[in-house]
Parts: structure tokens; sequence; C-alpha cells
């Protein structure tokens, strides 16, 4: 038997988003929701990887590449890149 924690609609806005570099192409989806205490939910069209993110989690490029299976350093910046102007910073006061 399952509890139920929560059972939500909302409407959500969605930015979609695709780039190309020289050696990456990356389709995001960022869901802007009111869960995940604020944070955007980031999903990669690629690879249906995804995770909530706010623009102070971009400070880690290993999680972004360990995240999103990123084959390289370069990815992981130009996708911080990308994700750095889309990304609400928020204090953990927002957070909790």
């Amino acid at each position: 038997m399952l509890d139920q924690l929560y059972d939500v609609i909302e409407s959500s806005n969605v930015n979609f988003v695709g780039c190309i570099s020289e050696a990456s192409r990356f389709d995001f989806a960022i869901v802007y929701t009111s869960h995940f205490f604020g944070k955007p939910l980031v999903v990669c069209m690629q690879t249906g990887r995804s995770s909530p993110l706010s623009a102070d989690d971009l400070h880690d490029t290993d999680f972004l590449r360990s995240q999103f299976q990123l084959p390289n350093a370069q990815a992981a910046e130009e996708l911080r890149s990308l994700l750095r102007q889309r990304l609400p910073a928020l204090s953990i006061h927002d957070q909790y």
C-alpha cells in the first residue's frame, strides 16, 4: 500500500532550448514550477535525465556532468553558460 505524499495539477511555463557548439548539442526543457522549493525542473530531451536546478547549483560542473551524462568538462561549461541566464538564483531561505 502506498502513502500518498502529493497529487497536484498545476499550469507551468516551459522553456524549450536547443543549442549547438562545435563539440556539443543541447536540447533541454526547463519547467518552471512551484514545486522543488522554487527550482525549475531541467530535463535533457536527449537522455530523459532531469534535475531540479537553480543558478546556485551551476557552480558544480562535476554534478552537471554526472547528472546529464556530459562527455567532458567543456560540455559542462557550455551547459552552465546556457542555463545561467535561465535559472533563478535562490537563497537558502527561499528554498526552505
